[in-house]
Formats: structure tokens, C-alpha cells, sequence
């Protein structure tokens, strides 16, 4: 989900902007002096947000030069060692000032002090605004994807209403192939209705859209809960898909082909809908 929140509190600069995406995916760019907040801020983006791909950026106004500090206590067991070292192996020389210089370990970043309470008090405050802008855009998406699972609830009644004259079709037709096939020989008319059975039963698909009935209860009592439900709901779109795809395989009809061709189109619409929401 899309969103944008931003706060400043005593210098500190707070912006942090969202898109879509699956899973959570986040970015920050911090000044140098503020690094050490970087993963506690990870951490409260993640508590507040489920999914989307988040750009931080988080800034002082003061002095952002941190400076340098010498490790007073390194460098002495560095020259003790290097000392040391020159005793054993013999080696002449002064050990000066610019052989412990090459030593980069030895400096250190001095940290500027700030005020963290201000500094995570701002992003707290951005992460409300950005989360404000989620809500409004996905009672949005809600609205629409709900719209379109009363279309595909729709289109699964037209499916329930032809289905027994789809059967009731293929049965004829079968009875009247295996009279065709069978003219003139003898056969035990009985087993020829016990196959016409079990072709009839291959056909039929009352459980496929039974489960479908039953997925469109459950996704909208998901869609109201309220909830983090993006992930849920991915799920039930995909099990929408694979029960349409049965209902095809099985019925063998054109008129219900037909209809499953436009419900699988409005189940992708839903699909590409739901990757938008937490």
C-alpha cells in the first residue's frame, strides 16, 4: 500500500514513504550520527507494518560532524606488542608516531549526543501519518475487491442454475453415443447405466462449487475483520483460481467454460488487488 508520513521535532527530520509490495521490504538512509537507531527504527516499522516497501529517511538539523577519537588503550597494546615483537626478532629501530597512524582501528567515530526521546517520537509520529494514508487507501481497495467477489459469487449462481440442464444434456448424449456404438449387439443394459452413472458423477462439479460458495463467505468475513489480512486473502484467491480451474476440467461444457473464463478473469483482478493490502 502507497502512503507518505513525515514529522520534525527539535531538528530531527522524520520521512518515510510506502508502496506496494508483498512482503516487507525496507530502506533507510540515516546521517552518520544517528546509525545507531537504525535497527530499533526497523524494528518499529515492522511492529506497525505487515507488508509494502518502505523508503526512510531520517535526519538532524545540528552539527553532523561526529568527529574523531583516538583509542588510547588499543594503541598502548599495539606498541607493547610491536615492542615486543622487535625484542624477539631483533629488529632496530624506533617504533614513532606515524607506525601507530597506519593503524585505522585505532580512530574511532566520536557519537554526537541527541535527545532520543524527540528523535523516535518523530518517527513514531510519521509512522502514524503514513499509517493514516494506508487506512484511507484500503477501505478503497476493500470497497472494490468486495465488488468483485459479488461478481464472482454471482457468476458461481449461474453456474449452480444451468448445471443440472449441463448434466442432464451430457446424459442424453452419452446414452444416445452408446446406442450408436452398440447397435445391433447384444449388452446387459443394466452395467450401461451403472457407466452412464459414473461418466454422469466425473461431470459433476456440486462440490467444486460448494467450496467456492464457501471460500466467498470466508473472504468476506476476512475483508471486515479488520485486520492483517493481505496474506489471507492472497490464499483464498488462489484457492478461487484452482477450484475454477476443476469446474472447467470436469464439466466439459462450452457454456460453462464461458463462465469460468470471465470468474478466473475477476479472480486476478482480486489477486492483483489483494497484493496492494496489508
Amino acid at each position: 500500500m502507497t502512503g507518505f508520513g513525515s514529522a520534525e521535532k527539535n531538528g530531527f527530520r522524520v520521512e518515510i514513504r510506502s508502496l506496494n509490495h508483498r512482503f516487507m521490504d525496507i530502506s533507510m538512509k540515516l546521517q552518520q550520527l544517528l546509525s545507531e537507531h537504525e535497527i530499533p527504527m526497523r524494528k518499529m516499522l515492522k511492529e506497525k507494518f505487515a507488508r509494502g516497501k518502505f523508503d526512510v529517511s531520517v535526519s538532524s538539523a545540528g552539527d553532523s560532524k561526529a568527529g574523531l577519537k583516538f583509542n588510547e588503550e588499543l594503541a598502548k597494546d599495539v606498541y607493547e606488542s610491536l615492542k615486543a615483537l622487535q625484542s624477539r626478532l631483533s629488529i632496530q629501530g624506533a617504533i614513532e608516531i606515524q607506525t601507530l597512524l597506519s593503524y585505522k582501528e585505532l580512530f574511532i567515530a566520536g557519537s554526537q549526543e541527541c535527545d532520543s526521546g524527540l528523535l523516535y517520537g518523530a518517527f513514531n509520529e510519521a509512522m502514524e501519518q503514513l499509517e493514516k494514508m494506508r487506512v484511507e487507501e484500503g477501505r478503497a481497495i476493500a470497497e472494490d475487491i468486495s465488488n468483485m467477489a459479488d461478481k464472482v459469487e454471482s457468476l458461481n449462481k449461474g453456474l449452480w442454475s444451468i448445471m443440472p440442464d449441463v448434466i442432464a444434456d451430457y446424459k442424453v448424449k452419452f446414452q444416445e453415443r452408446l446406442r450408436e456404438i452398440l447397435e445391433g449387439v447384444e449388452y446387459d443394459r443394466d452395467r450401461i447405466s451403472q457407466e452412464v452413472a459414473i461418466m454422469i458423477e466425473k461431470r459433476d462439479v456440486t462440490e467444486e462449487l460448494t467450496r467456492i460458495d464457501a471460500h466467498i463467505k470466508q473472504f468476506r468475513k476476512i475483508l471486515k475483520s479488520g485486520d492483517i489480512i493481505g496474506k489471507q486473502l492472497d490464499f483464498l484467491t488462489q484457492e478461487f483460481n484452482r477450484e475454477a480451474n476443476t469446474v472447467a476440467s470436469k464439466a466439459g461444457d462450452y457454456k460453462i467454460a464461458g463462465i469460468i473464463i470471465e470468474m478466473k478473469s475477476v479472480i486476478e483482478k482480486i489477486r492483483e488487488q489483494v497484493q496492494n493490502i496489508q
